[in-house]
């Protein structure tokens, strides 16, 4: 591509940053997936944003898809096309979005993992007494997901100033802030990480949750100590942090069935995300249909 239209991914980036507030790790998504389709137009001689239309787009499409690619994949990358033409629209430097009536095939819902309320209690109880402040640390962290449905990178961003009484301050995908309640025991197995901190952290260090130089814990280090308690739990089966939120999700909307509700806690923008996320078990379902059914249990 010429060099003006190859600027204009930089300035994009910049935009996402500026404007649009997103995280780091998606607009790495967002440029990954754009110099894709770069790459692709150079092997088929198109030199500006200009030149591409829906028919070149399809023809992308396809060839991610042959690659192996699946339905979600595609989609995030029409996406972050359809993101990008916006953008180059709103700066006049195309007239037409190529990508705005092209659909991916679509997926299968697939249910996230998720932990049952006796496989979380025993994991979460799981060193709760021990004498290892770390292990206190990552007990405190993995209350504090599942007491509150957060997500790994909104956990690992937690200052000590977010936390006021039993209300917690987060701030999610897109940098929507939302304020959510802490549970008893997060509140408490938080009291016990906050008095040994100061073994770890300096003065100046606002991080929650530190690591044993006292730095900022790092996504890798998170996933990995669930890992190791979930081996000392004996929990035969991979367990990572989204599981935790999933789990939150799927035992608040089985004692509750309030979609909205949940919704607003988990931070997401669309309630379909949230009815994809969260289940409803058979049995609860059947509960509810016999209860509430003015015909379910009519007597002969």
């Amino acid at each position: 591509m010429q060099a003006d239209a190859l600027q204009w991914l930089e300035r994009y980036d910049r935009y996402l940053v500026s404007e649009r507030r997103l995280s780091a790790l998606s607009r790495k998504h967002y440029r990954r997936d754009l110099d894709s389709l770069q790459r692709w137009c150079d092997a088929q001689g198109l030199d500006h944003w200009m030149a591409l239309d829906g028919h070149h787009v399809r023809q992308f499409v396809a060839g991610e898809h042959r690659r192996g690619l699946g339905g979600k994949s595609l989609q995030r990358l029409l996406s972050s096309i359809r993101g990008f033409y916006r953008f180059l629209l709103r700066e006049q430097v195309c007239r037409v979005n190529p990508a705005q009536d092209i659909r991916a095939p679509k997926s299968p819902r697939r249910l996230p993992s998720s932990l049952d309320p006796d496989q979380t209690a025993r994991l979460l109880d799981q060193g709760a007494d021990s004498d290892d402040p770390l292990q206190q640390r990552d007990v405190a962290i993995f209350e504090l997901v599942y007491s509150c449905g957060l997500r790994l990178a909104e956990v690992a961003s937690l200052d000590c100033s977010d936390i006021d009484g039993d209300m917690l301050q987060v701030t999610g995908k897109g940098a929507r802030t939302r304020i959510l309640p802490v549970g008893r025991m997060a509140r408490q197995r938080l009291a016990d990480w906050l008095a040994l901190r100061p073994q770890f952290a300096g003065a100046g260090q606002p991080a929650l949750f530190v690591s044993r130089r006292g730095k900022r814990l790092s996504h890798r280090s998170i996933q990995s100590r669930l890992q190791r308690l979930a081996a000392v739990t004996g929990l035969d089966r991979h367990v990572h942090p989204h599981m935790l939120r999933h789990a939150f999700a799927s035992h608040l909307l089985e004692s509750s069935g309030d979609l909205r509700a949940i919704q607003e806690l988990l931070g997401h923008a669309d309630i379909g995300t949230t009815q994809i996320y969260t289940h409803l078990d058979f049995q609860h379902l059947a509960e509810v249909y016999d209860k509430a059914h003015p015909r379910a249990n009519r007597k002969p």
